[in-house]
């Protein structure tokens, strides 16, 4: 719609519903009611406050919330994170774990660009922090962004990605996360041909729609089904005056969290409602489960609408990568000249983002490598969201991505 209005529209129904929470809170804590509790009273407290949380996470970035590590022989470290290398719309980061000597492994996570935080990534982090040196993309809230630099889509990203890839140097492991990996693999064929000194020595792609014709899932048919004309004008904004982006166009966070909780609407509704009556009845502790999830979950960004509408067009609808015809600034890629970066693709076989079928495809494009640098894991039992920060990731997958990386070295 390109309109300022409706982006203010959807903020402001944000805001006011964060109010009623608050003032739910205020009724059900007023002396009417302490003095004579009531059920009702009870569960509008709880309704109250369970909604204004939710409602004023979405418009805050999350905390990376890591500060501390436990070495392997018990040491404390402190943990400093750190803008390495900083640009328009994302920042390399690091995390530097201070008083403790290099690692031998070197890791890049490359996070997803679509509509939730880096921090969405901490349990991957954490995870990977006690084994190597971590290094993290850290993409910024397009509303926040001034129109004076200039406009962002998936070739802007994959010259970010080449960016950095090439100022950590060629002892690097790249691990890209959904949405990211088919641009993480075309910035490895980029420097394949440009900077073959800094290739990474192994990329991991994890639930990436690398062929997203591979297997249907409800994005992928989302992605045949709709034409570009009909998704700019029903999911394209502007962003308000109210904000430093003023006027950019967008992807708004707050529409794609719309879109996420349709998905699975039922779920989400019960989890709810059950941490609703939790709160009536006083059960919820610091570190509750339900909170921790949703804290990060509800936390959403904008995205540039150029990102948001090439991502469709030219990895959903065009395939440009699945027919290893993917151009940056007028240069043909070919996944073809990758032979010095070992590649492993990650599935789970409940993933119904990402379907087995769609990652695995990346083998098949990265014809100039061997096959004793190639390898594939699919996880029984795993969604999307297992695969890279659950117990099946800690347990099963984890362990697998180190020794493939450790192979390379």
């Amino acid at each position: 719609m390109h309109l300022m209005a409706t982006y203010g529209l959807m903020e402001a129904a944000r805001e006011t519903t964060r109010r009623m929470g608050v003032a739910a809170q205020m009724i059900g804590a007023s002396p009417l009611f302490s003095t004579f509790p009531t059920p009702g009273s009870k569960i509008l407290s709880a309704w109250g406050e369970v909604t204004e949380r939710s409602c004023a996470r979405m418009s805050v970035k999350p905390d990376w919330g890591i500060t501390d590590l436990v070495g392997k022989r018990g040491a404390n470290y402190k943990v400093k994170t750190e803008v390495i290398l900083s640009r328009a719309f994302g920042d390399l980061i690091y995390f530097n774990v201070q008083g403790r000597r290099a690692q031998k492994r070197k890791i890049l996570l490359v996070a997803p660009l679509s509509g939730h935080y880096a921090t969405l990534l901490r349990a991957t982090v954490l995870s990977l922090l006690p084994d190597a040196d971590i290094y993290i993309t850290d993409w910024h809230n397009a509303r926040d962004i001034p129109t004076s630099e200039g406009t962002f889509d998936i070739e802007d990203y994959t010259l970010y990605l080449a960016d950095f890839m090439r100022h950590l140097g060629g002892n690097i492991h790249v691990i890209a996360v959904c949405q990211p990996g088919p641009l993480a693999l075309a910035a490895t064929a980029y420097l394949a041909e440009e900077a073959p000194d800094v290739q990474p020595r192994s990329l991991t792609l994890i639930g990436s729609p690398i062929d997203p014709g591979a297997a249907a899932t409800e994005v992928t048919d989302f992605g045949d089904r709709v034409r570009m004309d009909q998704l700019e004008m029903g999911m394209i904004q502007r962003v308000s005056p109210a904000h430093r982006g003023a006027g950019r166009a967008v992807y708004p966070g707050l529409l794609q969290l719309s879109s996420f909780i349709a998905m699975n609407a039922q779920t989400h509704a019960k989890a709810f409602h059950e941490q609703i009556c939790k709160v009536s009845r006083g059960e919820v502790k610091s570190g509750d489960k339900h909170n921790k999830f949703y804290d990060e979950y509800l936390a959403v960004m904008d995205m540039p609408a150029e990102f948001y509408l090439s991502t469709v067009e030219r990895i959903f609808k065009d395939h440009e990568i699945a027919r290893n015809d993917f151009y940056v600034k007028g240069k043909r890629l070919d996944f073809g000249k990758i032979e010095r970066t070992a590649v492993m693709t990650v599935e789970g076989v409940e993933d119904d983002i990402t379907a087995p079928g769609q990652c695995v495809a990346a083998l098949d494009l990265c014809t100039g490598i061997s096959d004793e640098k190639k390898m594939t894991h699919v996880e029984p039992g795993a969604g999307h969201y297992g695969i890279f920060a659950g117990s099946s990731w800690r347990e099963n997958i984890r362990p697998r991505v180190l020794s493939f990386i450790d192979a390379q070295e």
